[in-house]
């Protein structure tokens, strides 16, 4: 496990970029984090990482938004899920185990369906009003690599 603290949202967007550009095909990031903390943020500077020229927008009410970039990019928000079976009904599957990149907000509400493999982000509030604690967590090799090239 990983914690980065950044003090600005300039600071937490060259984060997300940089994640962004180490991204491949197939890879899952999973945010967790109080509401306001900067997951859709940080989703944004992501996406741009992985070259979506589109504005990205928090899919809370679609549950789902779809990107064209270096790779197809799948942004999941599931804050309003009450039922995993809603996940399977989306074809959540089908999206997971593509060629493209999923993130998902709120993760932590579909734990039980997640791939093992994954990128685990919490995103904290720091004591400071842009202070935020990033704190990272690889499961599997591929992230772990993904995991190296970040703290270099």
């Amino acid at each position: 496990m990983v914690n980065i603290k950044t003090n600005s949202p300039e600071e937490t967007y060259s984060f997300g970029y940089k994640l962004g550009k180490l991204l491949k095909s197939g890879d899952i990031l999973c945010l967790n984090g109080d509401l306001g903390a900067g997951k859709t943020t940080l989703t944004q500077s992501i996406a741009k990482g992985l070259d979506v020229k589109d504005y990205v927008t928090s899919p809370t009410f679609t549950l789902i938004n779809e990107y064209e970039g270096r790779y197809p990019v799948y942004h999941f928000d599931v804050y309003r899920i009450d039922d995993i079976d809603e996940m399977y009904d989306l074809g959540f599957e089908e999206y997971i185990y593509s060629e493209g990149v999923t993130i998902i907000e709120w993760a932590s509400i579909i734990e039980d369906i997640l791939p093992l493999e994954r990128l685990d982000i919490t995103i904290k509030r720091g004591k400071e009003f842009n202070e935020r604690e990033i704190i990272i967590e690889a499961k599997g090799k591929r992230y772990e690599e993904i995991v190296k090239e970040l703290i270099k």
